[in-house]
C-alpha cells in the first residue's frame, strides 16, 4: 500500500496536524516507510506464539485493603491556614 499526497493531506486533516505544502512529500515518504515496516512485521511467523497481556510474567503481591481515617484529624488541621467547624476552609473562588 502506497500513500499519495492527497492521503497525507487527508490524514493530517483528520489528525488535526498542520503539514506545510513543502513538507507533504517528505511526510509521504515517512508514511510509506512506516507502512513498509508494518508489512515486514506481517511476514513474521507467529503461528505458535501465544498472545501476551504483559511482557512481565509475574503478579504483584496483594495486601489487605484496610480502610481507616488515620485518627489524625486534629494534627492534620494544625497545618491548615484556615479551618472552620473542624474542616479546611478556603477563600471563595467563584462569585
Amino acid at each position: 500500500m502506497a500513500v499519495d499526497n492527497n492521503t497525507v493531506k487527508q490524514v493530517a486533516f483528520l489528525a488535526r496536524l498542520k503539514v506545510e505544502d513543502s513538507k507533504v512529500e517528505q511526510t509521504k515518504d515517512e508514511f510509506n516507510k512506516i507502512l513498509n515496516w508494518v508489512e515486514q512485521l506481517n511476514e513474521v511467523n507467529t503461528e505458535n506464539v501465544e498472545p501476551l497481556v504483559s511482557v512481565n510474567d509475574t503478579t504483584l503481591p496483594l495486601r489487605e485493603d484496610d480502610v481507616t481515617d488515620g485518627n489524625l484529624k486534629t494534627e492534620i488541621l494544625k497545618n491548615a491556614p484556615m479551618q472552620e467547624f473542624g474542616y479546611f476552609a478556603v477563600p471563595k473562588v467563584v462569585e
